[in-house]
């Protein structure tokens, strides 16, 4: 039986309520179940499908999964109950009583998270990788008895929004650019939400930033703190392992920044170089997974926004056929379209956002067409090629319209590459 500590033992005369069923609900629900206290779970797709003033005054205690907003009824109305009302997150970070390593970003944190997981390990460190990632806090803080490990905290705008106890002792902050601002409203807002963590990072913790972060701090006011560590790819042009997956320019940003943070942290260099020479990217992150004649495909399904989409394509040379249009995350879709049409030979769009893309393509003179499917996109990008060509799926939006996650979409997009390339042999 695990302890909790006394804020929460003073509301859990009664159940706690959960908000939601995903990932973060079970990994609550299965924590307290261990200390022996009760909850009951709402989600609107399960049979605890409302939850009003009535709910929430049978409850102290609400916790709350990432995909609910603040603004969300359900909050709103456990906050008008008077409840104690905690994200995953923090009710995680009261559960554990060891070192946290924070992670944040637009773009790139969970390779970083990754890795740095992988290079703490090499290290001789019991380190593990948490957060958004997949894994919540609360899960590592009820299955872990093992002295000394470090969980290396992916954290998203979602979950650091309303941080109150989590509180990491070093914080990685790796770029900035517009997304979530269908949850956020405006940049200025995604951006506070993320520097809730910097308000959180325990006195002495270094905090490690992308330039990125910079240029936004100061273009909302923000005063980061004199001694932030700026990480720069140029300071480290020099200094890359060859032959790891660092070598690329949007990954050459998070070598600076675990340079940045190791050196910070003492820990020797060499060790780092070490644990990137054998590290390898996780699935659907900008890798080739297929050929069919003169065409190469490319699996980024995990580019999720403008920017992990813009970054991805300064890495080719050749002509680029984009596969791209998902579910709107809020963003100056103009802007984005304005600054692909420049750089890819043509557009072949799905998704909830494919009619407006074409329509703006459309405007721009780059040749666009929207499919139903993602197998058929795919299929019409590898027809009459020319010469060698790139076929890069890196959507720049959300795949719930129409897949479970990033991952499935990168799975039906390599099957289809896959079969191509048997086609062509």
């Amino acid at each position: 039986m695990i302890e909790l500590p006394e804020i929460l033992l003073r509301r859990l005369n009664r159940p706690a309520a959960i908000l939601g069923t995903g990932v973060s609900g079970r990994a609550i629900a299965e924590a307290l179940q261990a200390a022996g206290k009760t909850s009951i779970s709402y989600d609107e797709r399960g049979p605890n499908a409302t939850f009003g003033a009535t709910e929430a005054a049978s409850h102290d205690l609400v916790v709350i999964s990432p995909g609910f907003a603040q603004t969300h009824p359900w909050l709103l109305a456990a906050r008008r109950a008077g409840c104690l009302c905690l994200s995953e997150l923090d009710f995680g970070a009261l559960l554990w009583d060891g070192p946290a390593i924070a992670v944040t970003g637009t773009n790139g944190k969970t390779t970083l998270v990754d890795f740095l997981a992988f290079a703490h390990k090499r290290a001789g460190q019991n380190a593990i990788a948490c957060g958004n990632v997949g894994l919540p806090l609360s899960a590592v803080a009820l299955n872990s008895s093992v002295a000394g490990l470090l969980p290396i905290v992916e954290v998203s705008s979602f979950q650091a929004e309303d941080l109150r106890h989590f509180s990491p002792e070093a914080v990685i902050w790796s770029n900035f650019d517009e997304d979530h601002l269908d949850r956020h409203g405006d940049v200025e807002t995604y951006f506070r939400a993320k520097h809730k963590l910097v308000e959180r990072l325990l006195p002495a913790g270094p905090l490690v930033v992308g330039v990125s972060v910079v240029t936004a701090a100061k273009a909302f006011g923000i005063s980061l703190p004199d001694e932030t560590i700026v990480a720069r790819r140029e300071d480290v042009a020099d200094s890359i392992p060859s032959g790891s997956p660092f070598d690329s320019w949007p990954q050459r940003e998070n070598w600076a920044l675990a340079v940045a943070y190791w050196k910070a942290r003492g820990l020797p260099l060499e060790t780092l170089e070490d644990a990137a020479r054998i590290f390898r990217l996780s699935p659907h992150r900008l890798r080739k997974v297929s050929e069919a004649g003169l065409v190469e495909f490319w699996n980024d399904s995990k580019g999720t926004n403008f920017h992990a989409t813009l970054a991805a394509l300064q890495e080719f040379t050749l002509p680029v056929r984009w596969i791209g249009g998902g579910k709107w995350k809020g963003g100056d879709m103009r802007r984005f379209a304005e600054r692909l049409a420049g750089i890819i030979e043509s557009a072949f769009l799905v998704g909830e956002t494919g009619p407006e893309l074409h329509a703006l393509f459309q405007e721009l003179g780059r040749p666009s067409k929207v499919y139903g499917t993602l197998e058929e996109a795919t299929l019409a990008a590898a027809r009459d090629v020319a010469q060698r060509t790139v076929v890069l799926l890196s959507p720049g939006f959300s795949s719930f319209d129409m897949f479970r996650g990033y991952a499935e979409r990168g799975l039906v997009f390599e099957r289809a590459a896959h079969g191509l390339a048997q086609k062509s042999r």
